[in-house]
């Protein structure tokens, strides 16, 4: 895995994550316990800090990224689908954000909230707690019956993720 400091500040991982050899974390980067980064995926915490909390789960080839102003945080027990871009927002705990998605600045997701697939969630958009960004810009809907899917999600990666770092072997 490349794991790189910049300007003398090197990323933290809890030794309990698993991150995938073809990961790329760079610079301000916390990564709590039994999170997993999987293949392909960027962490670049250039411009500010990125926080992946304890449980989350960044799928591959997803882009996690800041503005100067603007730090990314993701919250405990979350699952970031395949190839979702998140960019100077905040993700409470237990939320499901959908592969494809693109969750911009000054974005907030409410605890135990979902974002669609493919969605694209507008600057300064705030999903309340419990409910849905869904549609094409993403509007906020009632979310009733999203808990028991998140929740299974997040256990399903932690799952994958050990069976991962007792596992595989590279062949060739």
């Amino acid at each position: 895995m490349a794991v790189w400091a910049l300007d003398g500040v090197a990323p933290k991982v809890h030794p309990s994550a698993w991150l995938h050899p073809e990961a790329t974390v760079i610079g301000r980067v916390v990564i709590g316990a039994e999170a997993s980064i999987w293949p392909q995926t960027v962490l670049r915490g250039d411009c500010d800090e990125i926080r992946a909390g304890a449980r989350t789960s960044i799928q591959d080839g997803t882009v996690l990224h800041t503005t100067e102003e603007w730090p990314t945080l993701i919250g405990d027990d979350c699952v970031v689908g395949h190839r979702a871009h998140l960019e100077g927002c905040t993700v409470d705990t237990r939320c499901l954000i959908g592969s494809n998605s693109v969750v911009v600045t000054r974005v907030v997701l409410g605890a135990g909230s979902l974002v669609g697939v493919g969605e694209i969630v507008a600057e300064g958009t705030r999903v309340p707690p419990g409910h849905r960004a869904l549609g094409l810009p993403a509007r906020v809907r009632p979310g009733a019956g999203i808990a028991a899917h998140i929740d299974y999600a997040v256990a399903a990666y932690i799952g994958n993720a050990r069976r991962y770092r007792e596992g595989p072997a590279l062949v060739g």
